[in-house]
């Protein structure tokens, strides 16, 4: 208990000085830095052939940032379907079947990394440095240049270097400059990402994590009833890769078996390290938007809410998994982490859920029931923290949802910052709301029906678990899976790549939208009569909100599957 109380406070601790710097960045302010930066990013503008100072309305925005994933897109797909042919392929690894890679190529371009290979065994060098860790680097800025957008719509923080005469035209004819996006991502990438990838990849060198280009080694194996003379142990860059995965909220591994495989995650230090890495950067940007907006007392609710959620996540997990009746049970034993025990593998589930990070130090399809239904859970509110502007934007979705119910329910229309949100505002929203169930249950039950290409390994009510549980994680941009299941199919390829972009695009799209109707719109002054969302009332009504739309709305599903399979564990 003193170990995970430590890890949560060393997170806060580090992403507060963490926020501000970053809403420095955001903001395209002064900084002593920019000598040094604008050698790399000035190039990188030349190259994109933008004006980094020339804001941009939503839709130019929502443009560039579709296009900039078309183009990574087809060629991180040529890379998986060419890798054989491409250099720093030391172990000789083949090309990628065309439905794998582009399954692969869309989980890591939603800053998913929903993994159906293994990667030290289905991936080269190459692959693995560019179209694996490349993606893991900028895919979490577009979120964060995405969330920017829309608190720029909403609050009205344009950027300080700005063109002032393009803001202008913009004004005109009532569009909202929301800023550039490529210079977004940019800045976020050199200023902020990079230089903290290279000081979590040199922490983990320093515990033991391979950083080597070169070839693995030939061992004899112990055993020689396993039948092979010798046995190749796969290396490779692989802490650069394990640094952008967990700061990133990307999740994935170099390796098959994740961060439960000792080269991976070798020490307890590397362990609370990689903790640390993948809380740090979400819980920042929840500091990064009081310095930003101004509005600190709207950053202290929404750091509230999601710390009180993920109290009761990390302790749920923790005491099923570890203290609960079921928890000894033998049954369960199979794909336990030993080296940091049950309350480690604990913690690890609900925090890597509850950001969008999908790593494991265990195999989540061997928690208990119940321990595997909070990550459920955590997913499908996919804003305990949530990804790196994924999960603001989705507390955003719900803030935005909190103020037309509390509309309702004082008889006022609703608003927010004395803007009205009316028809279609609200028909946006509802989309969103609706669009969760239908794309997660639909697929979870055409599935199920058709037992050819169910590929679960157990008949039973797990088998639901296992089934529900990958579309929860693909739709929630995280990653994570039961593992046990047959996934490296036709269809699951197919069909979660799908969810993966259901789940990742019209959630960062639509709020932005959204935003930038309600920004054109006449600011009525505030009265007596404004609903104050900075207050613990309000804060009360959106973590209820969050349960009736995720929980209850769920229910019958986890009833089916987790809650069933702990049923029937504990009368056998």
């Amino acid at each position: 208990m003193t170990e995970i109380l430590l890890i949560l406070l060393a997170s806060i601790v580090l992403a507060f000085p963490l926020g501000l710097y970053l809403a420095r960045v955001m903001r395209g302010a002064p900084m002593r830095g920019d000598a040094l930066f604008g050698l790399v990013e000035k190039p990188l503008y030349w190259l994109l052939g933008v004006n980094p100072a020339r804001g941009m309305s939503w839709r130019g925005y929502v443009g560039a940032f579709l296009l900039s994933n078309v183009v990574i897109a087809v060629l991180v797909q040529a890379v998986f379907m060419t890798q054989a042919w491409l250099p720093f392929n030391p172990d000789q690894i083949p090309n990628m079947r065309w439905d794998t890679a582009l399954h692969t190529m869309v989980s890591f371009l939603t800053n998913t990394n929903q993994q159906h290979y293994s990667g030290q065994a289905q991936l080269s060098y190459f692959a693995q440095m560019t179209a694996i860790t490349g993606l893991q680097v900028v895919t979490p800025m577009m979120g964060l240049a995405l969330v920017v957008a829309t608190l720029r719509a909403l609050f009205g923080a344009r950027p300080e270097d700005v063109d002032a005469q393009q803001a202008a035209q913009l004004s005109a004819d009532r569009r909202v400059d929301v800023g550039n996006y490529y210079a977004d991502v940019v800045r976020s990438c050199v200023r902020f990402m990079l230089p903290l990838c290279l000081l979590w990849a040199v922490l983990l060198t320093s515990q033991g994590v391979p950083s080597t280009l070169a070839a693995g080694p030939q061992a004899t194996p112990i055993d020689a009833a396993a039948g092979m003379d010798t046995q190749k142990l796969p290396l490779g860059p692989v802490a650069a890769m394990v640094a952008a995965k967990q700061l990133g909220t990307n999740g994935g591994g170099w390796y098959g078996p994740n961060s439960s495989m000792p080269l991976e995650n070798p020490t307890p230090l590397s362990n609370a390290l990689e903790l640390i890495g993948i809380l740090l950067i979400p819980i920042a940007v929840i500091f990064m938007l009081g310095a930003f907006t101004g509005r600190k007392r709207l950053a202290g609710l929404v750091f509230g809410c999601m710390l009180a959620m993920s109290s009761v996540s990390v302790a749920a997990t923790v005491w099923l998994e570890g203290h609960s009746a079921t928890a000894a049970s033998p049954l369960l034993m199979e794909g336990k982490e030993v080296r940091f025990g049950a309350d480690g593998t604990g913690m690890w589930a609900a925090i890597t859920t509850q950001v969008s990070n999908g790593s494991v130090n265990g195999m989540h399809d061997s928690l208990s029931p119940l321990a595997g239904a909070v990550p459920m859970v955590n997913m499908l509110v996919n804003a305990i923290w949530g990804g790196i502007g994924c999960g603001l934007q989705q507390f955003i979705v719900y803030l935005l949802l909190g103020v037309f119910l509390a509309g309702l329910m004082t008889g006022r229309t609703p608003e927010l910052l004395g803007r009205k949100l009316e028809t279609p505002q609200v028909r946006l929203l509802a989309l969103l709301v609706l669009l969760q169930p239908i794309t997660i249950l639909g697929f979870t039950a055409i599935t199920l029906a058709i037992p050819s290409i169910t590929g679960t390994s157990n008949p039973g009510f797990h088998g639901v678990s296992q089934v529900f549980y990958e579309y929860v994680s693909a739709f929630a941009n995280n990653g994570s899976g039961f593992e046990g299941l047959g996934d490296a199919t036709p269809w699951w390829n197919l069909s979660c790549t799908l969810v993966l972009l259901l789940g990742r695009y019209p959630v960062l799209v639509i709020p932005l939208i959204v935003a930038a109707q309600l920004a054109a719109k006449r600011r009525a002054p505030e009265s007596a009569g404004t609903l104050q969302i900075e207050t613990p009332t309000f804060a009360l009504t959106l973590i209820a909100l969050i349960v009736v739309l995720t929980v209850l709305q769920f229910m019958p599903a986890l009833v089916l599957g987790p809650v069933a399979d702990h049923l029937s564990l504990t009368l056998h």
